[in-house]
C-alpha cells in the first residue's frame, strides 16, 4: 500500500497571492480605502480591477461608506447590530404576546 504525499499546505497560502478581497477580509477600513482612492481621482474601472470586486459592490460601498471616515463606520456599525439586537428583542416580545392573548382566549 503506498502512502499519499502529505504537503504543508499553511506554506502554500503565505505564499500564494490574494485574488482579491473575500468577504472576511472586506473590513470598512480597506473599503474606506477604496473610497478615499476614488476621492483622489481613481476610476472606478480601476478600482475594481485592482481590488477584485465588482463594480456593483463598489457603487453599493459608495452609497453606504462614501463621506465616512473609519471611526464613523465603526459607529454605524455598532448602531446597526443595537438595530439587529432590539428587532429581534421586539420580536420575541411579539410573539410571547401573541401566545399569552390566544392562551387567554381559550380560557373564556
Amino acid at each position: 500500500m503506498a502512502a499519499y504525499p502529505t504537503t504543508d499546505r499553511s506554506k502554500e497560502s503565505a505564499t500564494r497571492p490574494a485574488r482579491g478581497l473575500t468577504e472576511a477580509h472586506r473590513i470598512q477600513k480597506q473599503i474606506i480605502g477604496i473610497l478615499k482612492e476614488h476621492d483622489a481621482g481613481a476610476k472606478p474601472e480601476e478600482l475594481c480591477r485592482r481590488h477584485g470586486i465588482s463594480g456593483t459592490t463598489f457603487y453599493k460601498w459608495k452609497a453606504k461608506f462614501g463621506g465616512l471616515d473609519v471611526s464613523d463606520a465603526r459607529k454605524l456599525r455598532a448602531l446597526e447590530d443595537e438595530n439587529r439586537r432590539l428587532k429581534k428583542l421586539l420580536a420575541e416580545q411579539m410573539l410571547d404576546n401573541a401566545a399569552l392573548k390566544e392562551l387567554v382566549g381559550k380560557n373564556f
